[in-house]
């Protein structure tokens, strides 16, 4: 099998110069990701160093990341604590999709956006990028805070909420009759249904299943059901993502260490790939012209993306430092917002450059804002019981 000499040596370079960044980044106390998003944009097309032969597995590792990511954040927490925090954060939800999505609809009727444009855009505004999250979460030590929950529950409800919204965008896109769009909605939210049912009262046995003393069979197991049951998800047009983090969440005790202990180094591989990917889809060339509008719709949902969280949290009994902890951990906007953009393909020539630039603003602005929120701690903090919120 012969590997072309260009992919090895633009994976070692881009490997290398996110090393880099990750040390300064974790010099400045910061997350890396946003400087992991700027190299993406330096490197991708019409930047300062394309990388061509590297762009393809840059691709496919990023969507391997955010499944990784997600896993991860659902090994965390178990399935009946979020069942409850799911049921008490519904106003949340509500207020979210009222608070983020209108701002996207109104900006693109004001931009005099077809149906499909304007639904498309209120998509790109509402929903957060759980990959981002879940990284920026666990980069700042706050898996084990009180407020943690409801930026979870947020995150969860709005994939939810994508399930019905997917199908419906997609038939208004191509023209499609309304039946098709009902019976895409209840095939997705049937599916997300049913995989909830499954982890709740089978997840037990699914922890036997991939528990073994070798850690090159639990790095085997694990990886191997999350990918197939993300796939499984993709296909009834349900997140990846979701997928894989309801896997994590049926992985309890001792199965749920050992996936954490197997996967850790795969999942922070991925995920830089992940982030850099989300870079690379954006061609600085054509952000220009429609960057003024990005400016100011990033602006005002950050700030409602902001009131989101503190009331989630406060539903939780957290303090004010905790709600705006949660507040400003929602602000970005990443990869779903890109599919989202991706379904609806190029009918406005505006509408694309305009959600990569929202995207990227808020790609980067959200972690540095989750940052600076709260203190970072200086030691890890002892490790929990899963699901028990720190105080």
């Amino acid at each position: 099998m012969h590997t072309p000499t260009g992919l090895l040596l633009e994976l070692g370079i881009i490997l290398a110069a996110l090393s880099l960044l990750c040390a300064l980044a974790r010099r400045l106390g910061l997350s890396p990701v946003p400087l992991y998003l700027l190299a993406g944009l330096a490197l991708g097309e019409g930047g300062v160093a394309p990388v061509p032969a590297a762009g393809e597995f840059v691709e496919i590792g990023a969507g391997i990341g955010v499944v990784l990511l997600l896993l991860a954040l659902g090994l965390e927490f178990t399935i009946s604590e979020l069942t409850v925090s799911l049921h008490r954060h519904l106003p949340s939800a509500g207020a979210d999709l009222v608070l983020n999505a209108l701002p996207g609809a109104l900006t693109g009727w004001l931009l005099g956006l077809d149906a499909g444009g304007v639904l498309a855009l209120a998509g790109v505004t509402y929903i957060s990028s759980s990959g981002i999250i879940s990284r920026l979460l666990g980069d700042l030590r706050r898996l084990g805070n009180r407020e943690t929950p409801a930026v979870l529950s947020v995150l969860v409800l709005e994939d939810f909420a994508m399930a019905a919204y997917l199908p419906v965008l997609a038939v208004i896109v191509s023209g499609g009759s309304w039946r098709q769009a009902l019976l895409g909605v209840l095939a997705a939210v049937g599916a997300v249904s049913a995989a909830f049912a499954v982890s709740y009262w089978w997840g037990r046995h699914l922890g036997r299943l991939v528990s073994h003393p070798d850690a090159e069979q639990v790095l085997l197991r694990v990886l191997g059901l999350t990918l197939i049951v993300a796939a499984l998800a993709e296909t009834v047009q349900v997140s990846a993502a979701i997928g894989a983090f309801l896997v994590g969440l049926t992985l309890t005790g001792e199965a749920a260490d050992r996936a954490r202990a197997v996967l850790g180094p795969l999942r922070d591989l991925f995920a830089a790939l992940f982030f850099l990917a989300i870079g690379l889809s954006v061609s600085p060339g054509a952000l220009l012209p429609m960057l003024p509008v990005a400016v100011a719709l990033a602006a005002v949902t950050a700030a409602t993306k902001v009131a989101v969280g503190w009331y989630a949290a406060s539903r939780d009994g957290a303090g004010e430092r905790g709600r705006l902890r949660a507040g400003t951990a929602l602000i970005a906007r990443g990869e779903f917002s890109i599919v989202i953009i991706a379904l609806v393909g190029v009918q406005d020539d505006r509408l694309g450059p305009l959600a990569a630039a929202y995207v990227l603003i808020l790609a980067v602005a959200g972690p540095v804002a989750a940052r600076f929120a709260g203190p970072r701690p200086t030691v890890r903090p002892v490790r929990q019981k899963r699901g028990t919120p720190a105080g």
